[in-house]
Parts: C-alpha cells; sequence; structure tokens
C-alpha cells in the first residue's frame, strides 16, 4: 500500500496540480490533465509517457463524485 505521507506530497508532473489516489486501480488520476498513472510495487509512476489517457466515460464519472 502507498504510504499516506508520499500521497499527500505528490502533484502531477504536467500541471503541478492535486492527484486522486484509486486504490482499486493503482492508479493517480489528475482530472485537468486527464492522466493516470499507474502505481507499480508501491511506487507511483509519474512519467507522462507512461500516463494512461482517460476515456470521456472515465472523466464524466469523476467529476459527478
Amino acid at each position: 500500500m502507498i504510504d499516506k505521507k508520499l500521497l499527500d506530497i505528490l502533484a502531477c508532473p504536467i500541471c503541478k496540480g492535486p492527484l486522486l489516489y484509486k486504490k482499486d486501480q493503482q492508479e493517480l488520476i489528475c482530472r485537468p490533465d486527464r492522466l493516470a498513472f499507474a502505481i507499480q510495487d508501491d511506487i507511483p509512476v509519474m512519467l507522462e509517457d507512461e500516463a494512461r489517457t482517460l476515456s470521456s466515460e472515465e472523466v464524466d464519472v469523476l467529476y459527478q463524485k
């Protein structure tokens, strides 16, 4: 499990904004950039080239919460 202190200091490497932790998917989500950064072996992979682009449906669900 990723450390709570680490989550508190992490920011999107592109826009420097806050990230949403999706524990069940092991991803950190940047809503404005529509990107999901994977967490592998409890280590966030914060590289733009490695990020997954969110679909329109995924973004819609995020903004409903």
